[in-house]
């Protein structure tokens, strides 16, 4: 496998056929440092929601494929987990897939008579914007993803 494109995606490439095989939809790959130690979290998910098992086996399906392809030179911490419930979405397909869902907003500056915060249901996706509707339906604004800490789905109300 060529070096080219970044650890994440050269993660993805590896991961994602093997979790097709196992019935399973990559949602993230996220390769972070946390203290002095490199994690390599991959985040699955499927219908009905996963479970420990599914966690194992993609994990052990991927180790010998990540030990082949040396897409990481570091000594890291493999990580297969669930995004949870009130998953972050970051990828065009994650927008997508849950235009009218409810969600929840942090900004990385506030928007002026709106705050840092807010939430409201997720009405578009275009290009890198959202358009986000308020929960009376009465007011509607659309904001470059880039701008935001995180967008999630807000399951809880």
């Amino acid at each position: 496998m060529s070096k080219k494109g970044n650890t994440v995606e050269r993660v993805w490439d590896i991961a994602e056929p093997i979790a097709k095989e196992l019935g399973l939809e990559l949602w993230d790959v996220r390769y972070v440092k946390e203290g002095a130690d490199y994690f390599l979290r991959i985040f699955i998910d499927k219908d009905g929601g996963v479970d420990i098992n599914d966690c194992e086996a993609l994990s052990r399906a991927v180790d010998k494929p990540l030990d082949d392809n040396d897409p990481i030179s570091n000594p890291y911490i493999l990580e297969v987990c669930s995004p949870g419930l009130e998953r972050p979405l970051v990828r065009e397909e994650h927008f997508l897939r849950f235009i009218g869902a409810d969600i929840k907003v942090k900004m990385i500056r506030p928007i002026e008579g709106v705050g840092k915060e807010f939430k409201g249901v997720l009405t578009d996706y275009n290009s890198g914007e959202v358009t986000i509707t308020d929960h009376s339906g009465e007011n509607q604004m659309t904001i470059n993803v880039k701008q935001t800490a995180w967008i999630k789905l807000d399951d809880f109300d």
